[in-house]
């Protein structure tokens, strides 16, 4: 399908192909551990089923297919100038245990629809096209997530290589066994590459709940997670008194809404949300007061800053929660970091002008979720496109997107590659 961009223009941009579009995303969602839909893991036996499908569909689209040496997948479309800088697209094939059919695969199937749409409609391009399938961008049983894209943006280490997941198996042995070449990780590094897009559904509820069509990515949120510990006194549950107990659970839960109330407080930053979402009381007795409550937190941000900032008060909510509690506070540890990436905002004009010229609404909004486009912007400029999430809901069977929501994202990608690639071409003639 074509799409004419007004009764008065001869311009025509490419429209996806919707019923084949639909039909990969149910042969894709087929491959599935049969009693966890939707589940195909990283490195796992049906995640390379999955991989061999996409294969055959690149081929059948002209794409020169080859893993690189971090085990990503990658489809490569020529253009006119093969040693033109490319211009880049794709998302991951790999679930979460019990996740949906959109989360990563979207950006895949999208992407194949663009290019098909783009090799239809005859706009040959002048810069190599690619589409990538990254390797384990959801947390893998290494413990680690975007292990592709990592890997392609140089951060891919030795001690990341050596983590040892399921039977001592090391990653270095895993991304080996998948078809990569983890004593040459460093030759998955690209500096060629001139613009990397993102097709991702939101996996939030703001697009449906607003009735936009297109959610363009502000940036990506930084990611910090803490371990906190409070030690009260452990006791009997019919013989202390309730005045005179030393309660761990009762400082946790202060410091749970202490933290609720602080995070509410931030929302004029952007992005900014924290969750309490492990929680582990000590002994565990329904009879015994807890002598002992740890937590872990997760807390996302938009702004680097403002992140920066709510630590060192929740340091401070911390010890307040214990002392209103006769407990200590024994642990306050930051188990990782990493920073929020903003989204190239050239590309994100781009987007928006290709979203206006097919007549779609378009909404900014930040993404509290990481992605591979967040080890991407470390190489080259990099923005993504958000098609709506029924209901928000992600990371479960019950995931959708509409298929025509998906279709009139791919449209989007479409266009935006094809405006990429002429830009790219006019400024190099320039």
């Amino acid at each position: 399908m074509n799409i004419v961009l007004s009764p008065e223009a001869s311009t025509v941009l490419p429209g996806v192909d919707r019923q084949q579009l639909a039909a990969d995303f149910e042969a894709l969602a087929a491959i599935t551990e049969p009693h966890k839909p939707w589940t195909r893991r990283s490195f796992s036996p049906l995640f390379l089923e999955g991989r061999e499908f996409l294969k055959a569909r690149f081929a059948e689209e002209g794409l020169t297919v080859r893993l690189d040496t971090a085990g990503n997948l990658i489809g490569r479309l020529e253009g006119a100038n093969p040693a033109a800088p490319v211009i880049m697209t794709g998302s991951h094939s790999d679930t979460v245990p019990g996740g949906g059919r959109f989360d990563g695969i979207a950006g895949i199937l999208c992407g194949l629809a663009a290019i098909r749409a783009l090799k239809a409609a005859g706009h040959g391009l002048h810069h190599p096209l690619e589409l990538v399938d990254f390797l384990a961008e959801e947390p893998s049983e290494w413990g680690l997530s975007c292990i592709g894209s990592r890997g392609m943006a140089g951060a891919l280490g030795d001690g990341e290589l050596a983590l040892a997941g399921p039977g001592g198996e090391t990653l270095a042995h895993a991304i080996t066994r998948i078809g990569g070449d983890s004593a040459q990780i460093a030759a998955a590094r690209r500096s060629d590459v001139a613009a990397f897009v993102e097709l991702h559904i939101e996996q939030g509820p703001v697009l449906e709940a607003r009735g936009v069509p297109v959610g363009i990515v502000s940036g990506i949120a930084g990611i910090c997670r803490l371990k906190v510990r409070f030690e009260g006194v452990p006791a009997h549950a019919g013989t202390a008194p309730m005045d005179m107990r030393a309660d761990a659970s009762l400082a946790a839960a202060r410091f749970a809404l202490g933290l609720r109330n602080a995070t509410r407080d931030q929302q004029a930053t952007g992005l900014f949300t924290a969750t309490a979402g492990v929680w582990q009381i000590e002994p565990g007795g329904a009879n015994v007061v807890p002598g002992a409550a740890e937590i872990t937190v997760d807390i996302r941000a938009e702004s680097d800053a403002a992140m920066t900032a709510y630590l060192t008060q929740l340091a401070v909510l911390a010890q307040s929660a214990a002392d209103a509690e006769s407990c200590r506070l024994t642990r306050l540890q930051q188990l990782s970091r990493t920073r929020a990436t903003p989204c190239d905002p050239a590309l994100q004009a781009v987007i928006a002008e290709a979203a206006r010229a097919l007549g779609h609404a378009s909404l900014p909004l930040a993404s509290g979720a990481g992605h591979d486009a967040a080890f991407l912007a470390r190489i080259t400029r990099s923005a993504m496109i958000f098609a709506p999430s029924h209901e928000g809901r992600s990371h479960c069977p019950e995931e959708w997107t509409e298929p025509e929501d998906l279709a009139r994202a791919a449209d989007v990608l479409a266009l935006t590659l094809m405006q990429l690639d002429r830009q790219r071409h006019d400024a190099g003639r320039g």
